[in-house]
């Protein structure tokens, strides 16, 4: 029952979608971190649903931090944070608890937990969960910031419509940041909010791919076999509801070059080292080499749709046919932006506490 992640700093989730909250625990932060609770609304507004390509459950995630932080700074014991689940319809679930949702984890639950799981929206596996998430990563954001480590997420593509690609880094970043639907490109933003409504409107949902760039990493950091800067963000990354692949640089769009194009020769520049080009995103031999950390996540469409499907009823073990009436997104990629941007900060602040110490992002540095 592996709900703990992270080495030097150690993140728990718990709570179940319909149940009275859902929360994370973050033990392992150095003391002395700023706890900016206006930051945290902020971010964790980023996530929530909006208009009409977004779930009519509209929880306003009001939170509590309930330990470790004391005149607005962390204390360096165990933070926990709790968020109440108020806009519930449980009664949803009741009819359909038997027929596993496609796409969902309503089966593979049922086998793991035997049947006693909750199973009402998705229960311990909803994406619920990323709310806590997000309210933790943000205090990690926000220690990597004052380091001048900073993290922008954008959709590149939606149901097939692209957006641009990262151009001016920092101004980039910042745009994104501040973003509701984080796009580079105005014109893209209406292209895919077209998209997603048509979708809707079909009883239907998209998905996408989401890319990610990290400034201000220092070199030397990360492990070169099982702790690599790429395998915990991986290990990270794929525990996100609907994250199907991660793809570091140019990963797969580079499969077919050869080794001269896909290398990234090194310079001196202005008496630092860095490569003139960034095909393996910032990384080498699962360490960083300093130039921008940079991947992308491939996010599924919704599985929960209006769209009739097949599936098969637990109780008689005979094929049947389901049809959700609950409430859903038509797509998550847009919301899914910030939990991205926070898994990455807490897995980036795992990896500098471990190479630099636990002071490293807190008071003493």
């Amino acid at each position: 029952m592996k709900n703990s992640f992270g080495n030097t700093l150690i993140l728990t989730l718990f709570g179940e979608s319909h149940g009275p909250a859902v929360g994370a625990v973050l033990d392992g932060l150095a003391p002395g971190i700023p706890v900016d609770e206006s930051f945290l609304a902020s971010q964790l507004k980023l996530r929530r649903p909006y208009g009409t390509i977004g779930s009519p459950r509209r929880e306003t995630d009001h939170f509590s931090i309930v330990s470790g932080v004391f005149r607005g700074k962390t204390t360096g014991t165990p933070l926990c944070i709790l968020i109440p689940n108020e806009d519930v319809r449980s009664d949803d679930y009741e009819s359909v608890k038997e027929l596993p949702r496609p796409g969902h984890a309503d089966y593979t639950g049922r086998c793991k937990y035997h049947g006693f799981e909750d199973h009402r929206g998705g229960g311990h596996f909803s994406g619920r969960l990323t709310a806590p998430l997000v309210a933790a990563g943000a205090i990690a954001i926000a220690a990597l910031r004052d380091k001048g480590i900073r993290i922008g997420t954008h959709v590149l593509r939606c149901g097939g419509v692209p957006d641009r690609f990262f151009h001016d880094l920092p101004t980039d970043i910042s745009n994104l940041n501040k973003a509701v639907f984080p796009v580079l490109d105005a014109a893209a933003a209406e292209a895919m909010r077209q998209r997603i409504e048509r979708a809707a409107a079909a009883d239907d949902s998209v998905g996408g791919v989401l890319e990610t760039a990290v400034i201000g990493m220092p070199a030397g950091v990360g492990e070169p076999w099982f702790d690599s800067v790429e395998g915990l963000l991986s290990h990270a990354l794929f525990s996100i509801p609907a994250i199907k692949g991660v793809q570091f640089g140019d990963g797969f769009d580079m499969a077919d070059e050869p080794g001269s194009r896909f290398n990234d020769e090194f310079a001196v520049e202005n008496g630092r080292v860095i490569t003139k080009t960034n095909h393996n995103g910032g990384i080498n031999g699962g360490i960083t080499n300093g130039m921008t950390l940079q991947f992308r996540c491939m996010v599924k469409p919704t599985p929960s749709i209006r769209h009739p499907q097949q599936t098969v009823d637990l109780s008689t073990m005979k094929n049947s046919t389901l049809q959700t009436d609950g409430r859903h997104d038509p797509a998550i990629i847009h919301r899914a932006r910030v939990v991205v941007d926070s898994v990455t900060a807490l897995v980036l602040y795992d990896l500098l506490a471990g190479r630099f110490g636990t002071d490293y992002l807190g008071c003493c540095q």
